[in-house]
């Protein structure tokens, strides 16, 4: 069955006894030499479910990472060259702003925004940051430069008009609909938008960049494939598995548009596509991926959107906002039986 990756998901399940582990498998079909680095993160979980050590548990057949995505007919109606900066970014947004147009498309009542906030913690980050976060190795300091950095940042951009308070209550559906529709000329998000752009926004120009200025980028593996330990055809499930990573199928979800992880990326035909399939690759290959702010603890995916929605719609300033997620993740951690050391 396919399942959720990190901590708070297919590591609960491993750390509870209900998935099998994996490790035969890996060995006798060799998805170990497929899945490597941070795609093998996601994959293994130790005694208590955190993920990027110990046993596998889980095995991915796709990736995903988040993007800038740009309504091109927005930008050439007013003038504005698509960035490739950050600071050519920031400028792109105050102009949309004279303009009267709030230029990025958020939906702080899911997903959207706390992503968006995770990558500007990313583009102050390195791995041991990363690692303490993610994996509990270090305590993080929730004063630190990637976390008041972007957290203050949101504000800023809040302030500036860039992102509108009354996006509290939108959703990633909403997020991505409105840049489709032209309400919005920026979206971060996804890669899963990709696809729905080309196929349900006939006409429109959709282009596309990763988050400019940065060493490290939102995304990971994608979902992985567990069996669970009840399973009475664990081989067969096994066998399932290792057709999901063949180059023919690979290959194929390569075509279609898929971020697979084991297809022959210059044999893709469609070039945007190649281009799409080959911007993970290389993010990959150069330990890119920062993963998810949401993975360390079982309950921080609402908590950190209520924090975030507060300090978008203005009832919470920075230091409440980072003083909420830190309590919230030291509870999470607690309730997990994690001790940091």
């Amino acid at each position: 069955m396919e399942y959720n990756k990190g901590n708070a998901t297919s590591g609960l399940l491993a750390s509870q006894g209900l998935l099998t582990n994996l490790n035969d498998y890996v060995s006798e079909y060799g998805w170990d030499k497929i899945i490597t680095g941070s795609l093998a993160d996601t994959g293994k979980y130790d005694e208590q479910g955190v993920m990027g050590s110990g046993d596998w548990y889980g095995i991915t057949n796709y990736g995903e990472d988040c993007l800038l995505y740009f309504n091109q007919d927005m930008f050439d109606k007013y003038g504005i060259a698509i960035p490739t900066t950050f600071d050519e970014l920031e400028s792109a947004m105050a102009k949309f702003k004279e303009n009267g147009i709030t230029a990025l498309s958020v939906g702080s009542a899911e997903y959207p925004t706390q992503h968006l906030w995770w990558q500007l913690v990313l583009s102050k980050a390195d791995d041991k940051f990363i690692k303490a976060y993610e994996m509990y190795d270090g305590k993080v300091d929730w004063n630190s430069e990637p976390l008041t950095y972007a957290t203050e940042k949101i504000k800023e951009w809040v302030d500036k008009g860039y992102i509108s308070k009354d996006s509290t209550n939108l959703k990633a559906e909403d997020a991505g609909q409105n840049l489709m529709t032209g309400t919005n000329p920026i979206l971060f998000s996804g890669t899963w938008w990709h696809a729905r752009f080309k196929e349900e926004a006939a006409g429109l120009n959709v282009s596309y960049s990763k988050f400019p200025d940065t060493k490290k980028i939102v995304g990971s593996s994608g979902n992985v494939w567990v069996i669970p330990q009840n399973s009475a055809k664990k081989d067969l499930a096994a066998k399932f598995i290792n057709i999901t990573l063949s180059k023919e199928v690979q290959n194929y979800m390569a075509e279609q548009g898929g971020l697979a992880i084991n297809s022959d990326v210059d044999s893709i035909k469609d070039e945007d596509t190649k281009e799409f399939v080959a911007q993970f690759d290389d993010a990959v290959k150069e330990g890119q991926l920062g993963f998810y702010p949401d993975w360390p603890t079982s309950t921080f995916y609402d908590e950190l959107n209520a924090s975030l929605q507060e300090l978008v719609n203005g009832t919470a300033d920075v230091k409440t906002a980072l003083n909420q997620m830190k309590d919230n993740y030291d509870k999470g951690l607690e309730a997990s039986g994690i001790v940091v050391e």
